[in-house]
């Protein structure tokens, strides 16, 4: 097996994603569109999650 010497944490953005469906979820039962809230809280947590892996990947 090859290892990497690379000192740094990876970064980790895929809570983003979880929490973007809760609270899309919760914010759209407030609204009467739990479904449209479910994705529009994916979208931005898939968004925010792109974000950090990029970032990620020029850290290292």
């Amino acid at each position: 097996m090859s290892e990497t010497n690379n000192s740094q944490p990876r970064l980790a953005g895929g809570i983003f994603i979880a929490l973007g469906l809760l609270l899309g979820a919760i914010g759209g039962v407030a609204l009467n569109e739990p479904s449209a809230g479910m994705m529009i809280g994916f979208g931005v947590g898939v968004a925010i999650a792109l974000v950090v892996w990029l970032f990620d990947r020029k850290r290292a």
